[in-house]
């Protein structure tokens, strides 16, 4: 059984400013445990319903484990419908920036993206084309909100997130810049080269302008049908999936 301090301390992770100050975040689903536990994340805790221990991999002595009743699991848990099983996992220190990390490569670029769905979804996209680094804006959504986390089915656990001065990661790189706007060349009809940045804008309001004048390659996925335009996460697996048709030429 769970004292009300552990139940009150996991609750409070559920808000950004606890995750931020104690150093730790929530991952849900068994699945998602078993990604984190082989990674280089360090796995705090887990909390588990008793029909899931079986179905824990092997695990490192160090981390603690709690069987809990499903009044307990639905107090901690963040979803409406739990998943069994919860861990809490420390975040680590955020990995350091350099324009070196770029070249050779393509590079997610997110300028102000704020649903926590859409950026765990890009994540998640980018680790299954082979993405390894994404750069986001600092008013970015945090990765380690727990619908991120929940979105990103275990791939944060391979993908670099950085949070930067995107003016200043671009102005400081002579790579190519695609970015991803309505009136750009069409992605088909776009050399992609064998490196670059491809920066995607808000939900709402798109690139920002400070951002947008440093595009350098403009590009559009064509719309043949009515839609006013794309969902961020949708474009982002488009726009993945086109650059490494390009790679496989």
């Amino acid at each position: 059984m769970l004292s009300k301090s552990q139940i009150s301390f996991i609750k409070s992770l559920h808000q950004k400013k606890y995750r931020k100050e104690n150093g730790i975040f929530i991952i849900e689903g068994i699945k998602s445990i078993e990604e984190f536990i082989q990674s280089n994340f360090q796995v705090h805790s887990i909390y588990y319903l008793p029909q899931y221990h079986a179905l824990l991999p092997a695990l490192p002595a160090n981390i603690k484990l709690f069987e809990v009743n499903n009044a307990e699991l639905d107090k901690i848990s963040t979803l409406q419908t739990p998943q069994g099983i919860l861990a809490l996992v420390n975040i680590p220190k955020p990995p350091v920036f350099n324009t070196e990390i770029l070249k050779n490569t393509f590079s997610l670029v997110l300028d102000g993206i704020q649903d926590p769905g859409n950026m765990g979804t890009i994540i998640r996209t980018a680790d299954w084309f082979g993405f390894k680094q994404i750069i986001c804006s600092n008013n970015c959504v945090e990765v380690y909100n727990p619908k991120t986390v929940q979105a990103t089915m275990g791939s944060l656990s391979r993908v670099n997130i950085y949070y930067e001065d995107l003016p200043s990661v671009l102005k400081n790189t002579k790579m190519p810049i695609f970015g991803a706007v309505l009136d750009g060349k069409s992605m088909y009809k776009t050399d992609w080269g064998k490196e670059g940045l491809v920066i995607l804008g808000n939900e709402g309001q798109g690139i920002t302008p400070e951002v947008m004048k440093l595009i350098t390659n403009p590009v559009t996925i064509p719309r043949t049908g009515g839609a006013e335009s794309l969902n961020v996460a949708i474009s982002a697996a488009i726009l993945c999936a086109d650059i490494c048709r390009n790679f496989q030429k």
